[in-house]
């Protein structure tokens, strides 16, 4: 099954009412601001990490929207950059889902609106202001190679049901490659 961004036209894709967005040279998305999302200073994410939007309760990070850009050497396409991000989820995680998407963006480039999007469920380790050990997880991840050639991977993990199913669905929707 294909998905696109539910926008008007190719070029942007559509962010939910009362959703804020992630912006970096590669692409834009959405996150749920108004479920307690927010952006992540530059200064205090992982070096790693281009943009970062975060949910913590009670101190501990419930919830994480990333996008991380250039994360792997050799890619050139979508499949490459699912399989490098792919193999980053971890050993304990689950694949639940991986199919094709056609993300928005622009019409003369339109190998850099392939993508794949992975759907995993994983146990929360504990540490660095996580979940305790063991709780349950869930996550989408969308891989693919923007229109200058980089690779690039954009997550959301969050406690398991705490994110509506159409709400991943709305993330995936929201993204648009540059």
């Amino acid at each position: 099954m294909l998905l696109a961004g539910c926008g008007g036209d190719a070029d942007k894709a559509s962010v939910p009412e009362g959703w804020g967005t992630l912006e970096t040279g590669s692409l834009s998305v959405g996150y749920p601001k108004s479920e307690g999302y927010a952006e992540q200073p530059a200064a205090e994410r992982a070096k790693a990490n281009a943009a970062v939007a975060l949910k913590e309760e009670d101190g501990i990070r419930t919830g994480m929207v990333s996008v991380q850009l250039d994360f792997a050497t050799g890619v050139r396409d979508a499949a490459g950059a699912a399989a490098a991000a792919g193999a980053g989820i971890g050993l304990n995680s689950t694949r639940k889902a991986t199919e094709d998407v056609r993300l928005a963006g622009p019409e003369d480039a339109p190998e850099a609106r392939e993508a794949r999007r992975i759907d995993y469920d994983f146990t929360a380790d504990g540490q660095e202001d996580t979940p305790n050990r063991g709780t349950p997880m869930t996550g989408v991840l969308v891989a693919g190679v923007d229109s200058k050639g980089v690779p690039f991977v954009v997550r959301l993990n969050a406690v398991k049901d705490a994110v509506a199913p159409e709400d991943l669905d709305a993330f995936v929707g929201s993204i648009t490659v540059k």
